[in-house]
């Protein structure tokens, strides 16, 4: 009988990330899928010591990682659910967008929406990195567009 992690290795499709390490972030775990059905890989707080994420505040986080992302991909950060739920610990930019041409170090903007003083440790998971294919727009200028039933309806015009 074949394993879950043959089946999930048939159905989802992979690409090779390359990663390197800040010289002082050797003690940080790299990404991680935290199970075998995950979309995102968790990433880690690259800080010194540990960092106070104030109500209100906004903090840019180090991972102390660089990556090389297959030209045609793309990654995107995102919140960690658990830290929303439970703190109300965010990312500003949701999803953050890293491109397959950028190889500079990644860092993450946090804001705590929370009450309470949050602490940032160093190796704690602070958000998801998910991979995801890229489709680019050819771009073509018309004189009027088609007509469809909502049209030009913007936000509320299908009510509550």
């Amino acid at each position: 009988m074949r394993s879950r992690d043959d089946v999930i290795d048939d159905v989802v499709s992979k690409v090779t990330l390359r990663i390197k390490r800040k010289e002082d972030c050797t003690d940080l775990p790299l990404p991680k899928y935290m199970s075998t059905g995950s979309a995102g890989m968790d990433l880690y707080a690259d800080v010194d010591v540990e960092t106070t994420l104030e109500p209100g505040e906004i903090k840019m986080v180090s991972t102390g990682i660089h990556v090389s992302i297959p030209e045609g991909y793309e990654a995107q950060i995102r919140p960690r659910s658990g830290l929303a739920a439970k703190y109300g610990i965010g990312i500003v930019n949701s999803p953050g967008t890293i491109d397959s041409d950028y190889r500079g170090l990644i860092n993450i903007i946090l804001i705590n929406f929370g009450k309470e003083i949050f602490l940032i440790k160093r190796g704690m998971r602070i958000c998801q990195m998910v991979i995801n294919k890229v489709t680019q727009a050819n771009l073509e200028v018309v004189e009027e567009l088609d007509v469809t039933d909502r049209n030009t309806g913007g936000f509320g015009h299908t009510g509550v």
